[in-house]
């Protein structure tokens, strides 16, 4: 397993053995833990991920650290926008939409405050951050 697996999966230990709140790094960060269909494999793929909420949804960001490729949970996403979040001690389905335009400007620039550092990650990346919406699926 690469060390970057294993710094996830130590951060989804401590994630769920502490309902929801993690320390080092992610102290104090909204964190939550997005459960994805594999694209290629069809097994599920859980990442820890940094997130804003905007009235009834969870807003994520592609960053991927600043990486010129989107992280693989995009690509999960975009094969299958249903997915599953761990949040605080609350797990539920979501279905997932990319958000372009104003709104995904707005969007972005709320993030930029409390994580300036996103902005880092877009220019070396080279491209644009895709921003998603992660809503409740309801039954």
């Amino acid at each position: 397993m690469s060390e970057r697996l294993q710094r996830n999966q130590s951060v989804i230990d401590e994630f769920r053995s502490a309902g929801g709140i993690v320390g080092g790094d992610f102290e104090g960060v909204p964190l939550l833990l997005l459960t994805t269909t594999g694209a290629r494999t069809g097994k599920p793929r859980t990442t820890p991920l940094t997130y804003l909420r905007d009235g009834h949804r969870l807003v994520v960001f592609a960053a991927n650290g600043g990486r010129e490729k989107h992280p693989a949970w995009y690509h999960n996403l975009f094969a299958d926008p249903l997915a599953q979040v761990e949040i605080d001690s609350d797990t539920y389905a979501v279905t997932a939409t990319e958000i372009g335009g104003a709104e995904r400007e707005r969007l972005w620039n709320r993030q930029l405050e409390h994580t300036p550092y996103f902005a880092d990650f877009q220019d070396r990346a080279g491209r644009r951050t895709p921003v998603l919406a992660l809503a409740r699926t309801t039954d």
